[in-house]
């Protein structure tokens, strides 16, 4: 008989989603508006520490709305994180904007700081500047916001954070992208919370949700007809879909509180073993910990990261590479300034991109895996992750 699956990080029911499903039910509101959608996203940005939020069909679709917003469009540069999830990155592409890749710091494993600072100085010499830069929380892991939104205030640069990892986290005592312009979540079936699919794009800046509500509702007008003076998109979340938001965010506090565990269960049982790291958390802020990542040095540990990986696959246990880095990703055609360019004269058609640095994210790519998470996992799932690994290290 095969051994139980252990996933990565599967949805984790909480017990009150069904008292709020049922209130839709019984309401009749099975739409993608309704009262379950307005309590989630005041409750949403009570819980956030963020003024106004609107609940949307994916954290895809809140960044794009946001770029939307700013004005981005055709050949303006927009700076992301290199190591991020494409859902970061592809709303660019959408607006036919070019998007530059920043390489991470080993401090954090977020956007490097010193390095949007070197690149926005010398695209001032150049005699222009980005339309928005985009940081990435990886992991739950909060980036340094104050030190980036210091470095693009003096050009009044918009800052977006990508949250989607980090709901619950914190960053000198307040919630992952709060003082952005605006910050983007997920709540994809594999997050800290769930609504199956679904996202939210939150910001102390009342008029840009109210604007971004407008376009999620494909832009239509205020008049008894459907009225439409400009594109908008079908991007609402489900009044149903919300209803399951509401239960999940009743034990947020506690899910980061179990995913920390997790964490330090890991570190307890791995931590003295040659060739093996973790994550670090940033003395700014306390990490969610959504996934439990390590770090394998092959020439210490014994064996490679995909080595591990194969070998909890064989054993029935879902193990994941960190984010391959968005410049490495053959879609992009990169033009400069990192150690891997991506071929050229096969058939795939290419985004034009730009990357400043990249040995970083190359090198965290390489060696790094996401282990188990799930909050409802056991001592003895850990126990069995653990015991992989060693087996596969040094005797």
């Amino acid at each position: 008989m095969p051994k139980k699956r252990i996933f990565l990080s599967p949805p984790h029911m909480s017990g009150y989603e069904q008292r709020y499903i049922n209130e839709a039910f019984e309401s009749n509101y099975i739409a993608p508006l309704g009262p379950q959608v307005d309590a989630f996203e005041a409750e949403f940005a009570e819980k956030a520490g963020i003024s106004h939020a609107v609940a949307l069909s994916s954290g895809t679709a809140a960044m794009h709305l946001a770029l939307c917003e700013l004005g981005i469009e055709a050949y303006d540069e927009v700076f992301v994180s290199t190591l991020t999830f494409i859902g970061s990155v592809s709303p660019v592409t959408f607006l036919q904007a070019k998007p530059v890749f920043i390489d991470a710091d080993y401090t954090t494993w977020n956007m490097d700081p010193n390095l949007l600072a070197r690149e926005i100085n010398a695209c001032t010499e150049r005699g222009w500047l980005p339309k928005a830069v985009i940081p990435t929380d990886l992991y739950g892991q909060c980036v340094d916001l104050d030190r980036i939104m210091d470095i693009c205030a003096p050009y009044e640069i918009p800052v977006i954070v990508d949250a989607a990892e980090a709901l619950g986290a914190t960053y000198k005592g307040r919630g992952a992208g709060a003082g952005a312009k605006a910050a983007v979540f997920s709540f994809n079936g594999n997050k800290i919370i769930t609504t199956s699919g679904g996202g939210m794009l939150a910001s102390e800046d009342e008029k840009f949700i109210a604007k971004a509500r407008f376009l999620s509702q494909q832009a239509r007008e205020a008049a008894p007809h459907y009225e439409h003076s400009q594109i908008g998109f079908n991007y609402r979340m489900s009044n149903i879909l919300a209803a399951l938001g509401r239960g999940q965010l009743h034990v947020l506090d506690e899910r980061v509180r179990v995913k920390r565990q997790i964490f330090a269960k890991y570190k307890a049982a791995l931590q003295d073993i040659n060739g093996i790291e973790f994550m670090p958390e940033a003395p700014f802020g306390k990490s969610n910990r959504w996934l439990t990542v390590i770090l394998i040095s092959p020439e210490r540990f014994g064996t490679d990261r995909e080595t591990v990986r194969m070998a909890l696959e064989a054993e029935n246990i879902e193990a994941r590479p960190v984010w391959k880095p968005m410049h490495l990703q053959p879609v992009f055609q990169c033009d400069a300034q990192h150690s891997m360019c991506n071929a050229q004269g096969d058939s795939i058609k290419r985004v034009n991109a730009r990357a400043v640095g990249g040995v970083v994210a190359e090198d965290l790519f390489k060696r790094g895996l996401c282990l188990p998470s799930g909050t409802a996992m056991t001592d003895g799932d850990i126990q069995r992750v653990v015991s992989v690994v060693l087996k596969c290290g040094k005797t």
